[in-house]
């Protein structure tokens, strides 16, 4: 349903996305995952449509998403991280609104638009204005004009951003229920809620894919499955129990995580439940043991572990001299808008238009009409479809 090959984004000299590639299948959830200036927001915003590739390609449900900017549009969703809404409208103007861009019937508009926003649990705001809503019931309005024209590709940029816990609850139930419905690509900075909603996860990192699996097969790929906890009374010979520990077969690393209380605290790391191996190490070298549990590693901790591996792999290859990436740059996700670099400079590719690129869609990424050709002007200037004087009886 998404096919990314070998995408590249610049800014200058900056890169922001690196060569990367990735396939999302029909019906899959995934999480995208990376720290802040990674490349998640200026990948999404690349398969929306709302920003171009300095070089590489992307398909969405088959569809180029440069060369055929309006028909990958009519099958994406798409949720920013900031919503851009128009303040001084009603939820429902702005909905309504956005049905008009999508080419909607007069007839189908209302009952959809009270569908989504009761699917988004804001249906008692409908006749509130956008501007006195919290941060969060923005998003909700955001998450329902993302679903409204029932796209087959869901594009969610921190789609709970904003919401307290009651409403993230919530939100994660939704997004369980939409993956029966539609393909979802998810990005978010809280990794138990990908946990919870997404199988599958990409980790980027520095603009490049860094990793790509279900949480398992991420936890195979780092060669650590599991962690045993040990609290127990060591002894003067702290080093020693360490280094004792770490020669059990299938041990891949141990932390000592200092003393509580009289108990020293060690976290070992494993490719297999080792707590029977560790008890009875303890039981030889006559340590007193208070806790002895096994957890397997959360998508947080297993982020956490790729992330430091990757920048330590980094900074190990400015030490040596290798060839990476100027120390100096900008760890940026990309300027606040295009408008910040001059287009020579951002490094548009050849062919593109941004008549194809851009449309009437206040998220730039959602409207059905190619801007390249003309339509006839309503009473207000704007195009004719927009206005419901001009519908005629909008059958």
């Amino acid at each position: 349903m998404i096919e990314v090959s070998g995408i590249t984004r610049r800014f200058g000299a900056h890169v922001a996305v690196d060569d990367i590639s990735f396939e999302v299948g029909q019906g899959e959830v995934v999480g995208f995952l990376g720290l802040n200036g990674a490349g998640k927001t200026t990948t999404l915003r690349m398969l929306s449509g709302y920003l171009p590739a300095t070089k590489g390609a992307a398909k969405v449900a088959g569809f180029d998403v440069l060369r055929d900017s309006m028909e990958v549009r009519r099958r994406i969703g798409y949720l920013p991280e900031n919503v851009p809404l128009y303040g001084e409208q009603r939820v429902e103007e702005m909905l309504m609104m956005q049905a008009r861009l999508h080419g909607m019937t007069r007839s189908s508009r209302a009952a959809r638009i009270g569908e989504v926003l009761e699917r988004v649990g804001v249906s008692d705001r409908r006749r509130q204005v956008i501007a006195g809503l919290s941060r969060g019931l923005r998003q909700r309005v955001g998450l329902a004009m993302a679903l409204l024209h029932n796209p087959e590709v869901l594009i969610l940029d921190e789609p709970t951003s904003g919401l307290d816990p009651v409403q993230r609850q919530e939100v994660r139930g939704l997004l369980r229920d939409l993956a029966s419905e539609h393909t979802v690509l998810l990005s978010s900075h809280i990794l138990p809620e990908v946990e919870a909603v997404c199988p599958r996860t990409i980790i980027i990192h520095r603009g490049k894919v860094v990793a790509d699996g279900t949480k398992d097969e991420l936890v195979r790929g780092l060669g650590r499955g599991s962690c045993v906890r040990l609290e127990a009374v060591l002894g003067s010979d702290v080093e020693g129990a360490v280094q004792s520990l770490r020669s059990i077969g299938g041990v891949v690393g141990v932390r000592d995580l200092g003393q509580l209380g009289i108990h020293h605290v060690l976290e070992v790391d494993a490719v297999e439940d080792l707590r029977e191996d560790v008890g009875a190490l303890a039981h030889v070298k006559g340590w007193a043991i208070r806790e002895l549990s096994y957890q397997q590693p959360t998508l947080e901790q297993v982020f956490a572990r790729i992330a430091v591996g990757q920048a330590a792999e980094v900074s190990g290859a400015d030490s040596d001299g290798a060839q990476s990436q100027p120390a100096a740059a900008p760890a940026i996700e990309e300027p606040a808008g295009l408008g910040a670099l001059p287009m020579s400079q951002a490094e548009e590719p050849k062919g593109s238009d941004d008549r194809q690129i851009y449309s009437l869609n206040p998220f730039d990424g959602g409207a059905t009409r190619d801007l390249s050709k003309p339509t006839e002007a309503g009473p207000s200037g704007g195009p004719a479809e927009d206005c419901d004087q001009a519908e005629g009886d909008g059958s």
